[in-house]
């Protein structure tokens, strides 16, 4: 099966426990997904699955959109509600506009340390690994983008926010430096991911309704139409002679998207075949073949 699924993840579970479940329950090993979210994080989470798995490449740079909620008052050792508090809570009074002023200092370009229990490697060895043992975890920060992020409201010592950020960027992080600029603490109560590039929570499905849908046989309904996939992508359909020759690797004249540096190959109106990369002029060759089914012989014969 060659699909996009997106997931609503609840919390308490790895995104490979996701993937894992999601293996099982359609009986399919070829599955993976488009970004990492904590175990504590909910919301989207795409999944591709089959020859679509080669369609991550494509997402690595994905801008991320969330909602969540910052606790303040003290810190803890992950840096959200799941780690143990650095220290005792102590009182705070939040005001909505000091802490929209303080958000506002964390958009645009910024120097991020990531934290300590994160997939980031020191030496090969993922830092959370080292932070387990209590060994030391000599991290660098690095250069993020905060596109969005507003605090939209006040309740007692917590502020919810909205947010969207480039890829590598640790929501948890931004809570811990808010606490730390206002020197009392803070983490991150609860996070939901809301989008991952085209893929919103409009899309996204429970595990359940997963499971229900492969086993009354309609799969197909909870997949994203292969149309939505890559929508910054041009799309062109291409005929039987043409489609032969792309499943095979070969280069082809697409003469209706002269302009393009990158295109997506459908073969009717639902099987996206092919990611093509423009050579010159009309000519494009394809960067990643996603059918693996061949086409008739007699059409294969008469392309060649």
């Amino acid at each position: 099966m060659n699909s996009v699924l997106v997931i609503d993840k609840p919390a308490g579970l790895t995104s490979h426990d996701v993937v894992n479940r999601v293996r099982r329950v359609l009986d399919q090993r070829s599955v993976g997904h488009l970004g990492t979210l904590d175990p504590m994080a909910t919301g989207v989470l795409p999944l591709v699955l089959g020859n679509l798995t080669r369609l991550a490449q494509f997402y690595t740079g994905a801008d991320k959109g969330y909602e969540g909620v910052i606790r303040f008052g003290f810190a803890t050792d992950t840096y959200d509600s799941d780690g143990e508090p650095l220290g005792p809570p102590q009182p705070v009074t939040l005001a909505l506009e000091q802490m929209q002023d303080l958000a506002s200092r964390f958009r645009g370009v910024i120097e991020q340390m990531p934290p300590p229990f994160s997939a980031k490697k020191i030496q090969g060895v993922p830092a959370y690994k080292l932070a387990r043992k209590n060994k030391e975890v000599d991290l660098k920060p690095v250069q993020v983008e905060i596109k969005e992020f507003e605090i939209v409201g006040i309740e007692a010592d917590c502020a919810r926010f909205l947010a969207r950020v480039a890829s590598g960027t640790y929501m948890r992080s931004v809570a811990h430096d808010m606490g730390r600029e206002l020197g009392c603490g803070a983490h991150l109560a609860s996070l939901r991911r809301t989008a991952v590039a085209e893929f919103t929570l409009d899309d996204a499905h429970t595990l359940e309704s997963i499971a229900q849908a492969a086993a009354q046989g309609r799969l197909e309904e909870v997949c994203i139409h292969p149309r939505k996939l890559l929508p910054q992508l041009p799309s062109v359909t291409v005929n039987d002679e043409t489609a032969a020759a792309i499943r095979t690797g070969r280069a082809v004249n697409l003469p209706e998207l002269s302009r393009a540096k990158l295109v997506k190959v459908f073969y009717g109106q639902v099987e996206l075949i092919a990611i093509a990369t423009r050579i010159a002029g009309t000519l494009f060759h394809p960067k990643i073949v996603l059918a693996s089914e061949a086409l008739p012989s007699s059409v294969v014969n008469h392309s060649a």
